[in-house]
């Protein structure tokens, strides 16, 4: 060949190379996406293959017994290696299986924490077969009677230091015939029994994989709470195959076998339980374990346990954001960030403040059966479109009227799909492939998640109740949520729970309660429309106690609005899109206005209350 030969096809290929850049210039992020799915999807055909099928808990056992002396959880400055975690969740199963009998296919509530506990309490009912209902921790009185009756669990396995949550609801709990178990010397009380003398005399020895013979693809692995338009808690059925494909957003975030996780989300939620805990079980790595976030003691943590990976939600990153600036800032060995809810200008921030980290945003639901991931790191976006993805789970963003609650349809009846670069509602196709699995219990929710002839008649597609918007690149950005759930401090709030209890206050007759966005916070902080009873005034002090006994502080109304009449539609369904974008500008709403102050409760919404929020100098 030659020389002119050899360089005219050097030439060639280097006009190819950058005519694909120029046309697509994330070809190659799009290429390792491919590569990663690829691989994922072989692996899961492989699983599939094995009886039973091969589970997050099986690829623990691996790692106990290739690197038993890793350490598998730092906690409060203590270690405990894989090898110790797997002797003890033994010892935990075997005082469980004695105590309370459980069998494969039981459910158990698991109200604990972030603790070691915790890992050891799931990694034990795994091992008998079992199913754990994951209880978040805030959660009192009905709500927490309610979550049994979601996933008919018949045991709860608590906290010590849960002790009063549960004894509050402990009459309830014996009419419904639950046991319940509390890891602790002794239960204190009539109808609490501790379990602690009992799982530190059990054996360690490993316990036969005969208890789990039934686990299948579809089996289900946990129940993780979700609110909803009920008012009250809806436990999602997460499958063992579902698991497994929330734990491989950390293969698309470049996680490796030796990095440490700092993992301070509750591990009652999905982001925690399975794109945290599950996720690095799967690639063998060592937890930095939080009992919950802290922003002064965020970077230190760092630093001192060396951690590489971090996981958030939008409003860890805004709190370290907000945080005194110091020197050593970018002193830490973090490269890696996974979470999902950071606005754009909090992202920035973050990268100027804290250094080149690459930040892998994604988007997802509990129950749903669609999602994305930005695998390219851009700022922003949420998530990136890729032709693999789509095809194996198809969805849409459809034309939605914000003002009617409802999808738009075209004239034969059919929604309409949106262009790129509008705003359109999220819905995911139900397929063999893409199921949308419900909720445990509760078909009469399942139905209502479910959109019918969307594009043809017969078809189904899981309704997300989010707003999308897609670039021409492809890239997702989350605009907004609609339905009758706020998102504040990463928790998602039943607006219909939050007006029951409202209604038990003397004198409010009517409630209507809804998000509001503050300047400087994510999401949206909750704010209720109230109607009052005739011949009564607003009664604040009453209104703040019982929000205070009954609902965790990120789910009480912080500001209140009283009006003589609640507006409603034609079919009377409660209007909250006007109210919500007037918000709580006292220029612009004329009738009365309440905020919660932190010190004194409810007191009248004035000019310059309104100013401290807005200027950020009320506490939120």
């Amino acid at each position: 060949m030659s020389v002119t030969l050899l360089f005219t096809l050097l030439a060639g290929l280097l006009a190819l190379i950058l005519l694909i850049y120029i046309k697509y210039p994330y070809f190659l992020h799009d290429l390792n996406y491919t590569i990663t799915v690829l691989g994922i999807g072989l692996r899961t055909e492989r699983f599939k293959k094995q009886t039973p099928y091969f589970t997050i808990l099986d690829r623990f056992l691996e790692h106990a017994k290739k690197q038993p002396h890793k350490t598998f959880l730092t906690f409060e400055g203590r270690a405990l290696t894989y090898g110790a975690a797997d002797r003890e969740s033994n010892k935990v199963a075997r005082a469980l299986q004695a105590r309370a009998r459980l069998a494969e296919g039981d459910t158990a509530a698991v109200f604990v924490g972030n603790e070691p506990d915790f890992v050891c309490l799931w990694l034990a009912l795994s091992k008998l077969g079992c199913t754990a209902a994951l209880l978040n921790t805030n959660i009192r009185a009905k709500s927490l009677l309610h979550c049994f009756s979601c996933c008919e669990a018949r045991l709860l396995v608590a906290a010590a230091d849960l002790r009063g949550a549960v004894e509050e609801a402990l009459p309830s709990l014996k009419d419904l015939g639950v046991r319940v178990l509390l890891l602790a010397q002794d239960g204190g009380v009539d109808g609490v029994e501790g379990l602690s003398d009992e799982i530190r005399a059990a054996s360690d020895e490993p316990l036969p994989l005969q208890l789990r013979a039934n686990v299948k693809a579809s089996s289900p692995a946990v129940y993780i709470y979700t609110s909803g338009t009920t008012g009250l808690p809806k436990a999602a059925a997460i499958s063992q195959m579902r698991m497994w494909y929330a734990s491989y957003c950390q293969s698309f975030a470049r996680v490796r076998s030796d990095d440490v996780l700092y993992l301070c989300l509750p591990l009652y939620h999905s982001a925690g339980m399975l794109m945290g805990l599950a996720g690095a079980i799967d690639r063998g790595l060592t937890i930095v374990l939080k009992r919950k976030f802290s922003a002064s003691q965020f970077w230190d943590d760092c630093r001192k346990y060396e951690v590489t990976v971090v996981q958030y939600i939008g409003e860890v990153m805004r709190y370290l954001c907000n945080t005194p600036k110091k020197d050593n800032d970018k002193n830490h060995k973090v490269r890696v960030a996974l979470g999902n809810g950071l606005r754009m200008d909090t992202w920035e921030e973050f990268l100027r403040r804290f250094g080149n980290i690459f930040i892998c945003e994604f988007y997802g639901s509990t129950e749903g059966n669609v999602g994305f991931i930005n695998y390219v790191g851009k700022v922003g976006a949420t998530g990136k479109e890729h032709f693999l993805s789509k095809a194996r789970s198809p969805y849409a963003l459809i034309r939605y009227d914000t003002e009617n609650e409802e999808p738009v349809k075209d004239s034969k009846g059919f929604c309409i799909e949106v262009p790129r670069g509008e705003t359109g509602l999220l819905v995911g196709k139900i397929i063999k492939h893409s199921p949308f699995e419900g909720y445990a219990k509760n078909p009469q929710q399942t139905e209502k998640k479910i959109l019918k002839d969307v594009f043809a008649k017969g078809d189904r597609y899981f309704n997300s109740g989010d707003l999308l918007k897609m670039d021409q690149h492809g890239f997702v950005y989350f605009q907004d949520r609609i339905g009758d759930t706020f998102r504040w401090k990463g928790e998602n709030v039943a607006t219909t729970e939050v007006s029951d209890h409202l209604l038990a206050v003397d004198c409010i007759e009517e409630a209507n309660v809804y998000g509001v966005k503050v300047p400087g916070h994510e999401g949206r902080i909750g704010m209720a429309a109230l109607k009052l009873r005739d011949n009564m005034d607003f009664d604040s002090g009453a209104t703040h106690q019982h929000m205070k006994n009954f609902l965790p502080n990120y789910a009480w109304p912080r500001f209140i609005r009283i009006q003589a009449d609640l507006d409603v539609t034609g079919t009377f369904k409660q209007m909250k899109v006007k109210l919500a974008l007037e918000g709580f500008d006292p220029t612009v709403v004329k009738e009365p206005l309440y905020f919660l102050d932190d010190k004194q409760g409810y007191i009248p919404l004035t000019q310059d209350v309104y100013d401290g929020v807005m200027e950020g100098r009320l506490r939120l």
